[in-house]
Parts: structure tokens; sequence; C-alpha cells
């Protein structure tokens, strides 16, 4: 009998290492503490867990500047640490992924040292894009080959001693592979093997739809469609279907899951064609605002283009949505019961579900911290007018009443705000109301439901600023307008992200219902 692959309705928990748990004491999170908090993910009722880079780094942009693709960096433990993290997560019922960062390397990579020893036109630096200055310009460093410029602010192009430059679309620290290399597609491959060799079950692939850039480098379009020079070329594709191969090869159904932004959902579905990526993050849902018009757009477009859909609200390079979802909004509670509300709509539709830590918790967006903890490059290369990325990557609170909240015992790398005495995960647990108790509680009402609920999904008739839809007897309601709305009949109400008024469904509220059969 044919089953559906375990990554096609997963729910798939993003960890960023750094900020989830300290085992060391060192206030930085590592290998030995996510394993310690094994248990827990367990409990919670995710299928999968995704690690962030814990590659050995400089640590330019938080460990996605890789100097070795081939071991733990210290920081975060070792190798042995790793084996016993994969096999301990397989005896908790979870699945393990981890980042693979294939655009860049770190600056320290030995490739990259040896390429700037190296001459013009060396085969050392022929694994990197390095190029002349643009004419008029030359030696003397006038000008950058073109006009692209890095997704972290300011130029992309940093200049050597011997007058060339070299391409990093992000950090200086980070110089961007040559994917027309074969050397670089096969390192790649071997270091899929490498990991895949240790038992892990899949990849996320960062920056996947910027391996290829267009051949002579022409000046950049805005947009991520066919016309960039950097995004999406034809020939990224190739990549991922050597990828595929490779993962086909290994059994327990190994997938690789895609960060790719695109302008459409037809470009994203063409990265996930039957031999190459299994998935892609929809960025779209992720974007959308509070809106029932909004996400019925996403929803449709997704299903209509997207097979095996992905759906996420937060990660760690963006505003969490607890915070995004309450701006605006005069009721300072309107974030959070947004996010409950939404977080049963992902779950309700077909396709993966990821979520990113802390967000169980209710977790918001921390603004306040001082320029002085920052560590986003971001931050710095726009001379602190963009704060960044470090304020959804605050360390998490367990436990206690004090900073750092069972984080470890030596504090933490980025400040924790007072106000998260109250959402820790020990409090929480507690609390059969809480945040963490309606994530418990709704991830095992989807895994109840798993298996049993078509693909297809069924638009129903909903007032006002509302969504119903529904996938056999299963109706997800979700109320996006100022004002109540009468559920329709029912059977049982299955789960509910805040209570409901009899029949009405109040603002800010998505409830399951049981429909007849």
């Amino acid at each position: 009998m044919e089953t559906t692959p375990w990554w096609r309705d997963a729910v798939v928990y993003e960890i960023y290492v750094r900020s989830f748990a300290d085992a060391s004491g060192d206030g930085v999170g590592d290998l030995a503490g996510v394993r310690s908090r094994l248990p827990y993910l367990a409990a919670l009722g995710v299928d999968a867990i995704w690690l962030t880079p814990f590659y050995p780094s400089p640590m330019a942009d938080g460990g996605y500047d890789v100097a070795d693709y081939r071991d733990v960096d210290p920081l975060f433990g070792s190798l042995g640490d790793f084996d016993g993290l994969v096999a301990d997560a397989h005896a908790h019922g979870l699945r393990l992924m981890v980042d693979i960062v294939p655009n860049h390397s770190s600056s320290a990579h030995p490739w990259f040292q040896k390429a700037l020893a190296a001459p013009r036109g060396s085969e050392e630096r022929e694994r990197y894009m390095f190029r002349d200055a643009a004419s008029p310009g030359g030696q003397d460093g006038r000008r950058e080959p073109n006009n692209w410029v890095s997704v972290f602010g300011g130029p992309a192009w940093t200049q050597v001693p011997d007058g060339q430059w070299y391409l990093h679309l992000f950090a200086p620290q980070q110089p961007d592979f040559n994917w027309r290399n074969p050397e670089v597609r096969q390192e790649f491959a071997d270091i899929l093997r490498f990991w895949l060799d240790r038992g892990i079950d899949g990849f996320r692939i960062d920056v996947a739809m910027g391996l290829i850039k267009a051949e002579g480098l022409p000046d950049t379009q805005p947009g991520f469609g066919a016309t960039s020079p950097i995004w999406s070329r034809p020939e990224v594709h190739d990549i991922y279907r050597e990828w595929r191969r490779v993962l086909d090869s290994y059994p327990g159904e190994r997938a690789a899951v895609g960060e790719v932004w695109t302008d459409s959902a037809d470009d994203l579905a063409l990265y996930v064609r039957h031999d190459e990526l299994h998935q892609s993050f929809n960025f779209a849902w992720l974007e959308a605002p509070w809106s029932a018009t909004a996400f019925r757009e996403v929803i449709d477009e997704t299903l209509r283009a997207v097979p095996a859909p992905t759906w996420v609200l937060s990660n760690h390079d963006v505003v969490r949505h607890i915070t995004r979802y309450g701006e605006g909004s005069p009721d300072p509670a309107a974030g959070l019961a947004r996010g409950r509300a939404t977080l049963l709509a992902m779950l309700a539709l077909p396709g993966s579900a990821y979520l990113y830590q802390g967000e169980e918790l209710g977790l918001p967006e921390v603004k306040n911290l001082p320029p002085e903890a920052r560590q986003d490059p971001i931050f710095f290369r726009s001379q602190g007018e963009v704060l960044g990325r470090d304020g959804c990557r605050v360390p998490l609170p367990w436990s206690g009443t004090a900073a750092p909240y069972g984080f470890g015992t030596g504090g933490s790398w980025l400040p924790q705000p007072p106000e998260w005495a109250e959402l820790t995960a020990e409090r929480q647990a507690a609390d059969p109301s809480s945040t963490l108790a309606f994530y418990r509680k709704a991830l095992a009402a989807r895994r109840e439901l798993r298996g049993t609920l078509p693909e297809a999904l069924d638009w129903r008739t909903a007032p006002g600023d509302a969504l119903f839809f529904s996938r056999g007897t299963l109706l997800c309601a979700i109320n996006c307008g100022i004002g109540p709305v009468r559920l329709p009949p029912h059977e049982q109400v299955l789960i509910a992200s805040g209570p409901l008024d009899g029949d009405e469904l109040p603002p800010d509220t998505a409830a399951w219902l049981r429909l007849p059969a």
C-alpha cells in the first residue's frame, strides 16, 4: 500500500541553535542543549526538527558563514554530540534536518584563503566569483565590476590587494561560490553525502535560488523573477536535479526544502518538480497581512501552482508574527490572539507546517535591545538604521523568574526582557489556557486527523472579513474582522484559538468544527 512521505504533511520545528538551550554554560546554545530538550519537542507534537548551522565558523553572520562543512564548531559541541543528537531524536520519533549553506562560504574557509593567495585566473580563484574592475577603473579600484548590492546593505563587491574584486551577496566575510565550476558542484555533493551518512533526514537549503548568476554578471533589475541576473537562473535547477539523485540514493525518504524567494507561486513551483526539491518555503504566506482577503489569495495561488505546499509564519530572519500581527491594533493582546488563530488556519491547510522556536510560547519580537548587544551584520552595515534580525533570535525562556530563565547557567548571548518571566515554558506548561498548551492541543488534533482528510480544499460562504474552508468533515473558520460572525451548522467544536460566544466566532479567533458526514 502506498503511504504518504513523512515530509509531505509534517510539522517541522526550526531550532536556531545559538538561542535554543545552552548545556555548556557559556551563554550560547549548543547541540547538547538541543539534545536535553528533545522530550519537550516530542511532547509538543512536532514531527521533525531543523537545525540552523552548527559548523565551524567565525560567526560573522551567526554561523551562516561556514569555514568547514564537515564538522561541528566547538561552540556547539562535537561530531560525537551531533551523532548522539541524531540517535536521540530518532528515538523520540523525531526526524532531523540540517541547514546547508551553498551560496557562499566563510572568508576563513581554506578554499577562499587559497584563492586570496593565488594569482588572477588561477584554479583557486575560479571556485569563487573574482572579477576585474569595470572599465575605466582597474587596479586603482575606482569601480566595482557591476552595480550589485549586498542583501545586507552596501556594495556586493570587495577588492583584494591585487586589484580584483570578489562577489558577496551578503557580508564581505561570505564570498559567493562559483557554481559554474564543476569542482564546487562535486564538493557539495560530497558534503550532502557526509551528513546523510550520519543519519540525517534532510536539508534546508539556504539562499536556494541564488547559486547561479547570469553569464557576464550584467547590472541588476529589481525582483526575483526571470529578469534578475542574480536570482532563480534556469541553470540552478540542474543543481537540484543532481542533489535529488543523491537524496534518492539513500533509504528513508530523505528530503530537501529550499529557502526560495520568488515573485510568484508559479516561479516557486519550478523548484518542486518531481526530480528537484521536495518542498520550498512559501514566503507569500509569511508576508500576508492580517486579512481574510490576503490569506485567501495566498492559499488559492499556492494550491493552484505548488505541489507539496508549505506554510510558515516566522523564522530566524523576520520579525516574529505575534508582533507583526499586532502592529496598528489598539489592543495589546491582538497580536497573540491573531497568531493563535492563524496557526489553526495554517495547520488545517494541506501540506507541511514549519514552526519557529518560541512561537509556541507566544514570544514577541524584542525591539529594545541595546546597540552594544546587537550582532546582526545588517545592523552594522546600515549604521544602525536597520535593526536587523537579533530581535527574533533572543534565547528562549525555559524556567524561573529571572534571566537567563533556564536557558543555561552562564547568561545569554542576547539579553532577555524581564517580561519573559511570564512566558517561560515551565510556567506555561502548568497553565491549561497558555499558548504552549494551545499549541500542544492543536498539534495533537492535527495528528489525530492525519491521513483522514482529502487534499482538496473547499471554500464555504463566510460573512464579513472571515474565511471558512473545509476538507472533508473538518471546517476551519477564522475571523479577521472587527465583529463576531456566526459559525455554520456543525456537530462539534474540535478546538478554538480563544473563547467562543455560543455559535458566534469573535474577532481575531479561529476554530475547527466537525461537520456532519
